[in-house]
């Protein structure tokens, strides 16, 4: 990259503390360092052997670590979305909105402080700070730009229901290509909770407005993959400093270490997994996973696991264990006997998994997911066919945009509370698999644009080049 000796700027990279969050935002960090420029990363302690594999790989990467700010609904030593229930999402963005007072301390006491700040999407305070600091602020979004449109309008325009006990009331969005509708149970958790006047709920509103009028956003996307929403949310921000990336991938140093450690411990060694993969066919294992949030309640994950029994395929099953309170608000574990009565062609794996890795084995033919924006993409490049059943939060926008627009997905399932038909999923499981699915072809194209896009003098790099010189340009304001 010709322009890689010229970029020096000095960055404070603030993550999210959730794991879909985190990951891709460390992935575009490894980029940057990559690239020469001077990096600080925030976290708090706990949060920090995130950090890890970063600083091993680019020891010059500063790990600026902060307390993390008490708030009354978050336990004691609790610091990352994945330890605390689905809903806590508010708690934890008015939580580090504390960290505003500390970070202007730091930056006025430091002998070069940064030009920018990127920092994640739920982090929209930050631009007020930027602001006073007299420096940039960049939006990092971990969601794709088709479900960033729809989020940013819900905050702009402040949808109401006619009838306040309709959960299927239809919420349109006529200024988004596509012109997308939901109904109502499946917009942002987060703001059906939203009540005028609240405190906790303002904050989160303003913080949201504020990233339209930040300097830049960043979005882990490619053009070939929602090139109408980028450009629809160039026109919203008022200016072209959008850079879609991606899709980011795992920094790999060569023995896939990045991918194989990358999101916590696991019931089966990697190596397990992968021997147990290489005694599958090509292209005939389903691989499910609903992300690292979702808890299915106990009906629902019994009749799942019927349907994989009856179907009669191989499968990996990365499952969420619930906590015994969370058991006893019927939430399901993997049903009594189930593992010995699939015993040879089904693999359980509990807590993490590494999907990066096994979606990028030959045996996998299929992935039935959540359509969280990471397993996505990991989806995409891996050029797997996906069967969506979409949970909450951007994952319905991002189903659309699959079965309905891309075609690589077939809808198998919306909500929790979806109880699925054993034998229309065992049917859906196992024609999943079959060589003649248009949505097979569909997905090989789909992984051949990701992959152009981010080689080198692809679109997404040049994008990044596009960032990286709009960076060189900066300087800290006068009144720093």
């Amino acid at each position: 990259m010709t322009i890689s000796g010229t970029v020096n700027a000095h960055l404070l990279i603030f993550p999210y503390p959730a794991q879909g969050h985190m990951l891709p935002l460390l992935d575009l960090t490894h980029q940057l360092a990559a690239r020469g420029l001077t990096l600080t990363v925030l976290v708090t302690p706990k949060n920090l052997p995130f950090l890890h594999p970063l600083l091993s790989a680019h020891p010059s990467i500063e790990a600026l670590v902060f307390p993390f700010p008490s708030h009354p609904a978050i336990p004691p030593g609790v610091e990352n979305v994945k330890d605390l229930p689905p809903d806590s999402f508010r708690a934890m963005m008015r939580s580090l909105g504390e960290l505003h007072g500390p970070l202007t301390e730091w930056f006025r006491s430091h002998p070069s402080p940064p030009v920018a700040i990127v920092s994640d999407m739920f982090l929209g305070w930050t631009h007020r700070l930027a602001c006073e600091l007299g420096i940039r602020r960049i939006v990092f979004s971990p969601s794709g730009a088709m479900a960033l449109s729809v989020i940013y309008a819900l905050w702009r325009d402040l949808p109401k229901r006619k009838n306040p006990d309709d959960q299927n009331e239809i919420i349109s969005f006529p200024n988004i290509p596509s012109f997308p509708k939901y109904p109502w149970w499946q917009l942002s958790p987060v703001y059906r909770r939203y009540v005028e006047g609240d405190p906790v709920m303002e904050f989160i509103k303003d913080g949201l407005l504020a990233d339209v009028e930040s300097w830049g956003l960043v979005v882990n996307s490619f053009s070939e993959l929602e090139a109408v929403y980028l450009e629809h949310l160039r026109q919203e921000m008022g200016h072209d400093r959008v850079w879609a990336v991606g899709p980011l991938l795992p920094h790999d140093d060569g023995d896939s270490h990045g991918p194989k450690q990358r999101g916590g411990s696991s019931s089966v060694k990697v190596e397990d997994i992968l021997s147990w993969l290489d005694t599958c066919e090509d292209r005939k294992l389903v691989y499910v996973c609903f992300g690292s949030q979702a808890l299915l309640p106990k009906h629902v994950l019994d009749q799942l696991a019927f349907g994989l029994e009856k179907s009669g395929v191989r499968f990996i099953w990365s499952v969420r264990e619930p906590t015994t309170a969370q058991v006893e608000n019927n939430y399901g574990t993997i049903p009594s006997g189930f593992e010995d009565r699939v015993v040879g062609r089904g693999l359980v794996i509990r807590g993490w998994a590494p999907q990066v890795l096994i979606l990028r084995h030959r045996a996998v033919g299929a992935f039935l997911t959540h359509c969280g924006w990471n397993s996505v993409l990991e989806g995409i490049v891996a050029g797997v066919p996906l069967l969506a059943w979409p949970m909450g939060a951007d994952q319905f926008a991002n189903a659309s945009l699959l079965v309905d627009e891309m075609k690589v997905a077939i809808r198998v399932g919306e909500g929790a509370q979806t109880v699925p038909d054993p034998e229309e999923l065992a049917r859906v499981l196992v024609e999943s698999v079959s060589e003649n699915r248009v949505e097979r072809n569909a997905a090989e194209d789909l992984r051949g644009a990701a992959l152009e896009a981010i080689k080198e003098g692809g679109r997404s790099e040049r994008e990044f080049d596009s960032m990286l010189r709009k960076l060189a340009t900066l300087t800290l304001q006068p009144n720093t």
